[in-house]
């Protein structure tokens, strides 16, 4: 198994460090042809504009497109989940290109800017349930997309109370939405979803020392290998590592915020 990691801008080195951890080889993915040697690709957190224009520049988009559709796994971290989305609102004037597949709507700065980025406990329950753990992921959102609305064949993995916010204004948050023609008012917003061969956090897991959603995702790409090779399965090695094995010895800093929900 090698997972392939976009790193035209972002945390792509993170995301790379926590696949090391869990005994698996991460790529730079710098040129459209790399895609062609990977089994499953993270798209990583960073500045969503920045991203699609570099994107743009290297001709990134027609074979990102052509990697969703051959079916192999691919996940999107904030602004990789803006990349994956159908449709994106809240972008700056001009918008931006998407890579597309899953079928949602994604609200580009829904928590708005780089100063209100906190920290929040996110239930995450087939996380758990599939890979142990506590029943909560401890989120961390930085200027984070939110998925406003989603199509028939999307799950929802996760979702966050509106209530248990600070950074937005809950009579503001239900004026946007209804300028967008979307629901005038709810309870929870929706920051995790999962789409066939994809997935999309809105919040970065490759900032914590848990790497229960790097694992769940190998394991999407393990399910897709159709042919079976003896012995030991990337999967079983896997789930042979107990919850706390996973979360030793973080080779990078974990991210911390000055502001944090509780």
């Amino acid at each position: 198994m090698t997972v392939g990691v976009l790193a035209l801008q972002g945390s792509y080195n993170e995301h790379i460090a926590v696949l090391r951890r869990l005994g698996v080889k991460g790529v730079e993915i710098r040129k459209p042809q790399q895609l062609q040697n990977v089994t499953s690709l993270i798209i990583p957190g960073g500045e969503s504009t920045t991203m699609a224009k570099l994107a743009e520049f290297h001709n990134f988009f027609p074979a990102l497109r052509a990697f969703v559709e051959t079916g192999k796994p691919v996940w999107g971290t904030c602004a990789g989940l803006i990349f994956l989305a159908n449709k994106a609102v809240g972008q700056k004037l001009g918008g931006q290109e998407l890579v597309g597949g899953l079928d949602c709507t994604i609200h580009r700065n829904f928590f708005g800017s780089q100063i209100q980025s906190f920290e929040t406990e996110v239930e995450v329950p087939e996380i758990a349930d599939k890979e142990g753990g506590p029943p909560t992921f401890r989120g961390v959102f930085i200027r984070a997309p939110a998925v406003l609305e989603v199509g028939p064949d999307v799950q929802v993995l996760a979702t966050i109370p509106v209530s248990a916010l600070a950074t937005i204004s809950v009579s503001a948050l239900a004026l946007q939405l209804n300028s967008l023609g979307l629901v005038d008012s709810i309870s929870s917003v929706i920051v995790a979803v999962k789409q066939g061969n994809l997935l999309g956090t809105a919040f970065h897991p490759e900032l914590t020392a848990d790497t229960r959603w790097h694992s769940y995702f190998l394991k999407m790409a393990d399910e897709d290998d159709d042919e079976e090779e003896e012995g030991t399965s990337n999967g079983e090695e896997l789930n042979s590592l107990s919850y706390q094995q996973k979360q030793l010895k973080p080779e990078l800093p974990i991210f911390e915020t000055r502001r944090t929900l509780v």
